[in-house]
């Protein structure tokens, strides 16, 4: 990534990251599948980071419209579920709006 190489001097941190909205479960696995099979490493909620240390969110449409739903309790049900993965998993968030 010669466009972001600042140097030793200047390494990657959280204050810089990418998001990839996914439109289904395939597209959120081929992403994030790339990522960690090749030297990344899984965080929590939907985070990753590649072997370069850059931090991406592989985020599906289906989680962003669920934790911001109109309906509180649709919200929050969608966001704890997003609490307890690594690699967002669409069933299951859909799983926690029909609870």
């Amino acid at each position: 990534m010669p466009g972001l190489n600042g140097g030793p001097a200047f390494s990657h941190n959280e204050s810089f990251s990418f998001q990839v909205a996914t439109s289904d479960q395939a597209e959120t696995d081929r992403y994030w599948n790339a990522i960690i099979d090749n030297g990344g490493e899984a965080s929590a909620c939907g985070w990753c980071k590649d072997k370069w240390g850059i931090s991406w969110q592989i985020t599906p449409v289906a989680l962003t419209q669920a934790v911001t739903s109109l309906d509180a309790h649709v919200a929050k049900r969608a966001f704890d579920a997003m609490l307890t993965m690594t690699k967002i998993d669409i069933a299951t968030i859909e799983a926690a709006i029909r609870r």
